[in-house]
């Protein structure tokens, strides 16, 4: 009862403050999507990097294979 008479007399002001809230909270979330594909491609790279200094092939086709697996 209290937040209906809250909302009338805000003029609703709380629903898109609400509306604000759930906006934000999906940006944070692609945001941590975003932050773990990063992660994701610089522990690419670490692989590749020493397995490329060291010519093992095996290791690059290794990480390679499953860069491709995390990208599907």
């Amino acid at each position: 009862m209290t937040r209906k008479v809250v909302r009338a007399a805000s003029g609703g002001v709380i629903d898109e403050l609400a509306n604000r809230i759930d906006e934000l909270e999906a940006e944070v979330q692609e945001n941590r999507n975003l932050n773990l594909r990063v992660a994701e491609l610089v522990d690419l790279l670490t692989e590749l990097m020493l397995p490329l200094a060291s010519q093992d092939r095996a290791a690059i086709e290794a990480a390679l294979a499953k860069f491709e697996r995390s990208v599907v």
